[in-house]
């Protein structure tokens, strides 16, 4: 079964790769991708390639391994950089809906305010705050005692499962993780919800069917990928953890952690005439000027 999965995860993580790289190689090498959607939807793309080698490296590693074991100072990083990078996410994706809501409800403006340096200053703001806004809760888990069998149930390191192992209660750090954690989804989630209404109003308003499905369909995706991301988040990280069996939390991980970045390309490559053509010039080798 392990050589199994061990293949299984591997293809998974190969496919990942590829996709999201040509997605940041088409974004780079085609002048005409060279618009604040596109270079958001770039680094967007990179970030995945980071999230999902924060854990499953590790995890093909444990699959041939007899001992499966990870340091305390390792699994703390990778809680780190995992958690760092999905808050990234969350902040990309808000922006990138921000962005969305400029292009249909203020056209004429967008040009304006949707400058190169503004688009440079919000991609910057989102790797920033990503790393910036997780060490709290790390540091506070850290100082935790942990003197039990250590065995973590899970196949990375996460907040629950690490809270599960520690040695006395630790409610005010629980509570404050899971603040922290309903903070960052909600108050992401928040800036979406709000874009996307305004967009719908606007939507509307247009006279003809054709301009409303080619606005639909700018949106589509982005809808799509902040529909998996969130709706598996939440059911984790916002709701209480002993409401969520210990096998249902790592399928629902699975989910925003290695599937969500396995369909990102698909998703935003499949509704995207752009995006297609670019793709195609990538993987048949041609030089774009």
């Amino acid at each position: 079964m392990q050589n199994l999965l061990f293949s299984l995860f591997l293809v998974v993580y190969i496919l990942t790769l590829l996709g999201n790289g040509a997605i940041v190689c088409a974004v780079k090498w085609d002048k005409q991708l060279h618009t604040s959607m596109y270079i958001l939807l770039g680094n967007f793309a990179f970030l995945e390639i980071c999230y999902v080698s924060s854990t499953v490296p590790n995890l093909l590693a444990n699959f041939l391994s007899e001992s499966k074991t990870i340091s305390f100072s390792g699994c703390f990083f990778q809680l780190y950089f995992f958690f760092s990078l999905g808050t990234a996410e969350c902040f990309f994706l808000s922006v990138m809906a921000y962005d969305r809501y400029l292009a249909i409800c203020h056209p004429l403006h967008y040009p304006t305010i949707m400058t190169g340096g503004f688009c440079a200053i919000l991609i910057s703001a989102c790797w920033v705050g990503g790393f910036l806004y997780c060490p709290i809760p790390v540091v506070l888990i850290s100082q935790l005692p942990f003197c039990g069998p250590n065995i973590i149930d899970h196949f990375a390191c996460e907040q629950g499962p690490l809270l599960g192992l520690v040695c006395v209660p630790a409610p005010i750090t629980e509570s404050i993780c899971y603040t922290f954690n309903s903070i960052l989804l909600l108050g992401s989630l928040f800036p979406i919800v709000g874009s996307y209404t305004l967009v719908l109003r606007a939507v509307f308003r247009i006279p003809s069917g054709g301009g409303r499905w080619k606005a639909f369909s700018t949106c589509g995706s982005h809808l799509m990928v902040v529909s998996l991301f969130y709706g598996s988040l939440m059911a984790i990280f916002v709701c209480p953890s002993s409401g969520n069996p210990a096998e249902m939390k790592k399928i629902v991980t699975l989910g925003y952690s290695v599937a969500t970045p396995l369909l990102n390309p698909l998703i935003y490559s499949l509704r995207n005439k752009d995006m297609k053509n670019a793709l195609r010039k990538v993987l048949r080798g041609l030089k774009i000027s």
